[in-house]
């Protein structure tokens, strides 16, 4: 058997201090359900600290696809992305009736 990376957790010792104070062993957010002590989750981001890049109109179709995809149980596959592309050239009235029909073969 081999071992990875994530086999004996992350290296604390790698990371830098916390922006906002709080070292590796303190959680500020609450731990989620069945979390075993020294899981960490990635803290929720802050959204003073965002970047305000405006996406791609075919760019966000694409994200709003994979999401509305995975949302009805079906997570896009690597050999689906020729096919999203695709989809994602066309218009937003065309994007927005596939998410419509998805979201109701729920």
């Amino acid at each position: 058997m081999t071992a990875t990376a994530f086999e004996y957790g992350p290296n604390h010792a790698l990371a830098g201090p916390h922006p906002r104070g709080a070292g590796p062993d303190s959680v500020w957010w609450p731990p989620a359900e069945g979390q075993r002590d020294g899981d960490y989750l990635l803290p929720p981001p802050h959204p003073a600290e965002r970047i305000d890049i405006a996406i791609d109109p075919r760019d966000r179709r694409r994200l709003d696809l994979h999401a509305a995809l995975t949302a009805a149980g079906i997570p896009p596959r690597p050999e689906d992305r020729e096919a999203i592309e695709s989809l994602s050239a066309l218009s937003g009235s065309i994007n927005t009736t596939i998410q419509r029909w998805l979201s109701h073969s729920l």
